[in-house]
C-alpha cells in the first residue's frame, strides 16, 4: 500500500489547540457500514452504537 496516497495539507487553524470541555462533548462521525449512512454526533452518544 502507497501510504503517500493518504497525505493531505491540513490548515493549523483546524487543529484543535485545547480540548473542548466537557471532553465527551466532542464530535463523532458515525458510519453504518451495511447503509453507508454518516451521522454527526457527540462522544457522549457512543454508548448508542456499541450496544
Amino acid at each position: 500500500m502507497d501510504i503517500s496516497l493518504f497525505d493531505y495539507k491540513l490548515p493549523k487553524e483546524f487543529i484543535a489547540q485545547e480540548p473542548i470541555e466537557p471532553r465527551d462533548n466532542s464530535r463523532l462521525l458515525i458510519l453504518d457500514r451495511k447503509t453507508k449512512n454518516i451521522e454527526h454526533k457527540k462522544f457522549y452518544e457512543l454508548l448508542n452504537y456499541l450496544s
